[in-house]
């Protein structure tokens, strides 16, 4: 992640350019949270909404557009245990920044943002712990039953419900799917 921030001051000072954060820019938040937005349109209100977090943007533009539609709905977010900042940052009150991820969700090794760790404070966010073997598994389930192919990272929301059900068990619960970067020829539950 240093290497990355360093490269982009870097490109920035070089070109002049702007920075769009891929989840501190308040408008990434919000287009984020229309994700929720037309589920709930969609649906119509719900009990719980659930997403993968890992810089925090996608639960921060998610837990906004789930109040204004679903003002009593509880809000989750499923992490990696072996990169669980958010929930450690919330468990003591602060930031946590120093956490190495270790991780198959590589799209949720991102350290939380500033103003990410304000809205799940502020929307009281349970952030929900998972390992990694049930994140594949679910993966496996989904790609088995619905038929859909979702990264880890994505998988890991019904990863969480399964662990965690007493948190859904009789609700209605909403599930963000957030993206299909998956090897076919290297699935997780593969022999190689």
């Amino acid at each position: 992640m240093s290497a990355r921030d360093e490269a982009v001051e870097r490109l920035l000072a070089e070109t002049g350019g702007t920075l769009v954060h891929p989840y501190t820019t308040p408008a990434v938040i919000a287009g984020q949270g229309t994700a929720a937005a037309e589920l709930i349109a969609e649906v119509g209100a719900l009990d719980a909404v659930i997403t993968p977090i890992g810089g925090g943007g996608l639960i921060g533009g998610t837990s906004i557009a789930t109040r204004a539609r679903s003002p009593h709905a509880r809000l989750f977010a499923a992490e990696p245990e072996g990169a669980a900042d958010a929930y450690e940052s919330l468990r003591r009150g602060e930031r946590v920044r120093e956490l190495r991820a270790d991780t198959i969700c590589d799209g949720l090794r991102a350290i939380i943002g500033s103003i990410n760790f304000e809205l799940l404070r502020k929307y009281e966010v349970t952030v929900l712990r998972v390992a990694d073997s049930e994140t594949v598994a679910a993966m496996r389930m989904i790609f088995e039953r619905m038929k859909l192919v979702v990264e880890p990272s994505s998988a890991i929301a019904l990863a969480a419900i399964l662990k965690h059900r007493e948190y859904f068990a009789s609700r209605r619960v909403g599930v963000v799917l957030t993206g299909g970067n998956v090897d076919i020829d290297a699935l997780p539950w593969q022999e190689t």
